[in-house]
């Protein structure tokens, strides 16, 4: 069964007369008795009443209408989206990016490259890094901006973060210009839950600064854990953030430790090749964004 050939039975379905149908079409009666027959063949049933050299559409015939009228919208708007795809001036780019990155950078990245590009369409999801690397591996989302660096995929840095630790205000360590991570090993942190980049990266200056978290409560995004912070649950690991996105209540200081820091970056799988639209965007975030390598 193609798809000439459903396109054909749909005609005639809805003319329920094939010389007429043929006529519509621009192919001879003959061609057009033998697809049906081959149809039906295919179906084992009769898609048609005869009735007096005339067909009627029998119960098996409408089934087979509204599949078929389904199946060819679908072609075409699945022909329409890969012709989009393939012209970088209005295709859809599927962007996957860390929770972290919703409030400034990737905002800003999309109104800057919308500016030079206005036809072309977004598809964002926001997720933990395991999620994100899930879904380039599963073919839902063409870039990623994340960190850390993905095993397997192709990856060009765009900027590094310094890491700091997060303490309520009025606590001990608060007046500090900087801190030692192994000084705050007993302390009551607050965490992302496992899966997420910044958590890894946590787990793994710890364990390099010799001390064990005691991690009382797992977030799903950093304000949470600023939040509870600020709160007074326990201290936290979290990026060094912007001043007019800091967490009022929280006391931001910088870590001893040259590790203390994670580079973000675009990730793209390594065995596929990126539509235009996709490469385009790659190309614009890279030029713009200072590479730290």
């Amino acid at each position: 069964m193609n798809l000439d050939e459903l396109r054909w039975f749909v005609v005639l379905a809805e003319t329920e007369h094939v010389t007429d149908a043929a006529a519509e079409l621009g192919i001879s009666q003959p061609t057009l008795s033998r697809a049906l027959a081959r149809l039906e063949e295919q179906l084992g049933v009769p898609l048609f009443d005869r009735v007096n050299r005339r067909l009627r559409r029998n119960g098996y015939g409408e089934i087979l209408l509204e599949h078929a009228n389904r199946a060819i919208a679908e072609m075409r708007s699945a022909t329409e989206r890969i012709a989009a795809e393939r012209d970088p001036d209005t295709g859809t780019v599927r962007l996957a990016f860390l929770h972290s990155q919703a409030s400034g950078y990737v905002p800003d990245l999309l109104r800057r490259f919308r500016a030079e590009a206005p036809g072309v369409q977004f598809h964002l999801v926001q997720g933990a890094a395991h999620e994100i690397v899930e879904r380039l591996a599963g073919g839902q989302a063409d870039l990623a901006i994340t960190s850390p660096r993905p095993d397997g995929y192709r990856w060009r840095g765009l900027y590094v973060e310094r890491l700091c630790l997060a303490v309520p205000r009025g606590h001990p360590f608060a007046s500090r210009a900087r801190i030692r991570l192994a000084d705050a090993g007993g302390e009551a942190f607050v965490g992302l839950a496992p899966g997420f980049g910044l958590r890894q990266l946590t787990d793994e200056l710890c364990a390099e600064a010799g001390i064990e978290p005691d991690v009382v409560f797992e977030a799903m995004e950093i304000p949470t854990m600023e939040g509870l912070v600020a709160a007074g649950f326990g201290v936290a690991i979290v990026p060094m953030p912007r001043p007019e996105r800091a967490e009022p209540g929280a006391v931001y200081l910088p870590l001893a430790q040259t590790s203390a820091k994670r580079q973000l970056g675009l990730a793209w799988s390594a065995d596929r090749a990126l539509p235009p639209v996709a490469k385009r965007f790659a190309e614009f975030v890279i030029r713009i964004s200072h590479e730290v390598d």
